[in-house]
């Protein structure tokens, strides 16, 4: 099943969906939760997303994170374009149809292609700018991406650090922290050069992979990926 959170305030879209799946892990605790950004997604990977679980398997919660590059949306359709074919297209059908929880988070997307997902969706979260009152929730901490914009290790590892002591998951540390090495990569920034910021973003996947292999924990890879930046 298809839980789509989408919309136009990026801020609010990420932070509920990491709020929301927060309380599905405190709620079924025995739930297997990963994390995939975009580069991870390929075909193998998508089937056994849709079709594992059973006797000895246990049901999956899957956080799919920004599976679409970042288009400006209004510009797209006043040109009657629509956001181009992805992996993760082919294999809606499946995931919607799967026992395991499937949170697709797709901030700006095109209204067309919000809405073939969501049609494919159990429940569908929107959140946009313009219809958005109430101050963002926590989730999204800019202190933190703006520390890795800067490339300041020093500052990068002190908000890590608070955002761990505030109660921050670690995968959600990271889901930020790689959004915005790929922002970083789409839109520039003055401290990384395009190759320092592709290099960037693999050594986060790098790391994250690493971490689920067994290797150190993902908060203290965390902290020490800071001191290196």
């Amino acid at each position: 099943m298809i839980y789509l959170f989408h919309g136009t305030d990026t801020e609010k879209v990420r932070a509920k969906a990491f709020e929301w799946i927060a309380k599905a892990r405190a709620k079924e605790q025995n739930l297997a939760y990963v994390r995939l950004s975009r580069e991870e997604l390929s075909d193998a990977t998508l089937d056994e997303i849709a079709f594992s679980g059973g006797l000895f398997v246990k049901r999956m919660l899957v956080l799919i994170d920004d599976p679409y590059q970042a288009m400006k949306a209004a510009e797209d359709e006043e040109e009657g374009e629509e956001q181009g074919t992805n992996v993760l297209d082919a294999h809606l059908d499946a995931l919607a149809a799967s026992d395991n929880a499937i949170v697709i988070l797709a901030p700006k997307l095109a209204s067309a292609k919000a809405k073939k997902l969501a049609a494919k969706a159990k429940i569908e979260y929107s959140y946009d700018k313009n219809l958005s009152r109430a101050p963002a929730t926590r989730g999204f901490n800019s202190a933190l991406v703006n520390a890795l914009a800067a490339r300041s290790g020093e500052k990068l590892w002190l908000e890590i650090e608070r955002a761990l002591a505030a109660g921050d998951a670690p995968e959600m540390i990271h889901g930020l922290l790689h959004w915005k090495a790929r922002d970083i990569m789409e839109k520039g920034a003055r401290a990384w050069s395009p190759e320092e910021a592709r290099k960037l973003s693999l050594d986060l996947i790098a790391l994250l992979q690493e971490s689920r292999r067994g290797g150190l924990d993902l908060s203290l890879a965390l902290e020490r990926f800071a001191l290196a930046v």
